[in-house]
């Protein structure tokens, strides 16, 4: 069992930054596939980002070019978030995943607000 925290979360206004961190409880982050997800009030839980155990990247086109997934070698994968424009309030959700293997943390809140 894999037990997942996210932190880093927050209100910021809009063009703002921030950088969210997940925690897992053991030296996965390179051999999982390593996702940051997102769910808005009354909104499906959305992809952001993803990055492979090879280091592949993938972004949602709505945060191409503004948001930047990375991991240590150990325990720790980032989110760094610049230019925020979405407004409102969505819950960031830290995701490893590797065959059968799905493991969620309990996610960050990030508040965007002018």
């Amino acid at each position: 069992q894999v037990q997942l925290v996210e932190s880093g979360g927050g209100m910021v206004h809009p063009g703002e930054s921030l950088r969210l961190t997940c925690t897992a409880s053991r030296s996965i982050v390179l051999g999982y596939f390593m996702n940051w997800y997102r769910q808005g009030p009354g909104k499906d839980r959305e992809m952001v980002a993803s990055i492979g155990p090879g280091g592949h990247l993938t972004y949602a086109d709505s945060v191409k070019g503004r948001f930047t997934i990375s991991r240590d070698k150990a325990r720790n994968l980032y989110l760094q978030m610049d230019s925020l424009k979405r407004e409102g309030t969505d819950v960031y959700y830290c995701n490893a995943t590797y065959g059968p293997k799905n493991y969620w943390g309990q996610g960050t809140q990030v508040t965007v607000s002018s």
